[in-house]
């Protein structure tokens, strides 16, 4: 299938803006740890949850325990305590405990690189698998599709989807792959910054004039 129009000018455009703005938790972590547990980790708790809230909760956590093996020593009260306030925090912190046991057990503590293991895992879907892909391993295999790519991919007129796992499929057809390692990210910190899900500020989007405006009713 043929890339999208001006996709060029448009990622060129998006990371000279992405300078402004703070790295999304998962990239911001996998950057500075190049640590794939890390990430697998903090992506579990973003789930519903906003970079404002994950980041500290991430922080915290892992300041207790930053392994498999140590995590597996504290109790899930433990855990809940140091997340609280994601969103489902109870549930987050029983799928990092079956996911570390997962891990000690079959992995040898290591997470696995490939997406079949990792959906596998407890709470993993293929959003947080292909970040911890992207982010934890470096890998250039998937597009990871959270709620600011779905929106976004669709005002754009990229793709016309409802099912993230629908999305990233259509978007790893038409984005050339050159892109697909910082596509997530870019999109990520334009939706949370500019391109948000209500009333996005159209007035200030960088790559506007190349944008149909799919489904916005309301803009500032």
């Amino acid at each position: 299938m043929p890339k999208p129009k001006n996709i060029d000018q448009m990622i060129r455009l998006l990371k000279k803006q992405s300078k402004q703005f703070e790295n999304p938790i998962a990239a911001e972590i996998g950057e500075k740890t190049r640590d794939p547990f890390l990430v697998l980790i903090s992506c579990i708790l973003s789930l519903r949850t906003k970079d404002t809230t994950t980041g500290p909760a991430a922080k915290r956590l892992f300041s207790l325990a930053d392994n498999p093996g140590d995590m597996l020593k504290l109790t899930k009260k433990q855990i809940e305590k140091a997340i609280f306030p994601v969103g489902f925090y109870p549930t987050k912190a029983k799928y990092i405990l079956k996911t570390c046991k997962i891990l000690i057990e079959k992995y040898d503590g290591k997470v696995p690189d490939s997406m079949e293991e990792l959906i596998k895992l407890p709470g993993i879907g293929k959003k947080c698998g292909a970040i911890t892909l992207t982010y934890g391993f470096n890998k250039s295999d998937y597009i990871a599709v959270d709620i600011h790519v779905q929106v976004i991919s669709n005002r754009l007129g990229w793709v016309k989807t409802k099912n993230p796992d629908k999305t990233m499929e259509k978007l790893m057809e038409i984005i050339p792959k050159k892109y697909w390692h910082d596509l997530n990210n870019l999109l990520v910190a334009h939706g949370q910054n500019i391109c948000v899900t209500n009333s996005p500020f159209c007035s200030r989007c960088i790559i506007r004039k190349y944008c149909p405006r799919i489904g916005i009713a309301r803009s500032r």
